[in-house]
């Protein structure tokens, strides 16, 4: 989708740097809130920002890496089949936002294999509780029509205890040539522990507060909803890699 000046927004994830953002014009904040930015505007994503989501230059001073790390969740896509709806699940770029085991456990539980049973709940149902999914790890086909993306407008949601959630199809320029599993809705880590940057992997769940008011890196984890790097991977579900 196109921005106010015509242009395709655009996110460039920098080289041991912020997000530059350009031709977007719409931030807001957990509950909805307009945050008022510049275009371009540049957002932390060290996570040690004092002017959060802004970045004020600290990455240089505690020596931020943007890349990829070793003993990430492999980028690979599993199939779920069911009657009527097929679940597909990438584990790899999952922000564990905890929609999908909150709101449909009977299909989304992380204590049984395998752990997504497609015909726990209606389709309807399903086809609904995927559309929430902020980091496009899962999506489904129905009718022979898959269904990864949906029609919004071009956001970035700054989420309190979480990532950057993309919506709306921002072009995603990754100086290592990552691209997002959903064009059109990805997850972007903004604490700096993610393993799998420019992506968040839910690392921020156990990322404590350093001590100079940056609250929002304090964990977000509840107790009662269990660790969300516990969501496992079904070795045996049938599964492509790319």
């Amino acid at each position: 989708m196109k921005g106010p000046n015509g242009k395709r927004p655009r996110i460039e994830a920098l080289k041991n740097g912020p997000l530059k953002v350009s031709g977007l014009d719409r931030v807001t904040d957990t509950d909805g809130g307009e945050i008022d930015i510049d275009d371009p505007v540049l957002l932390c994503r060290c996570g040690h920002s004092s002017r959060k989501p802004f970045c004020d230059g600290t990455h240089a001073r505690v020596g931020y890496r943007s890349h990829k790390l070793d003993g990430r969740v492999p980028d690979r896509m599993h199939d779920y089949h069911g009657k009527e709806i097929i679940i597909h699940d990438n584990r790899g770029v999952c922000s564990h936002a905890e929609h999908c085991v909150r709101d449909l456990p009977a299909v989304f539980n992380r204590e049984i294999r395998p752990w997504i049973r497609p015909d726990g709940a209606p389709a309807d149902a399903v086809s609904r509780t995927i559309e929430r999914c902020p980091s496009g790890a899962l999506s489904f086909t129905r009718d022979g029509v898959l269904h990864k993306d949906l029609p919004r407008d071009a956001a970035i949601r700054v989420d309190s205890c979480g990532p950057y959630e993309v919506t709306g199809g921002p072009e995603l320029v990754d100086s290592e040539g990552s691209l997002p599993e959903s064009r059109e809705h990805y997850t972007l880590c903004r604490c700096g522990a993610s393993k799998n940057k420019p992506f968040c992997d839910g690392a921020h769940w156990n990322v404590p507060g350093d001590g100079e008011g940056n609250e929002d890196r304090i964990t977000c984890h509840s107790e009662e909803a269990g660790d969300p790097h516990h969501t496992p991977v079904d070795d045996g579900s049938e599964g492509t890699s790319h």
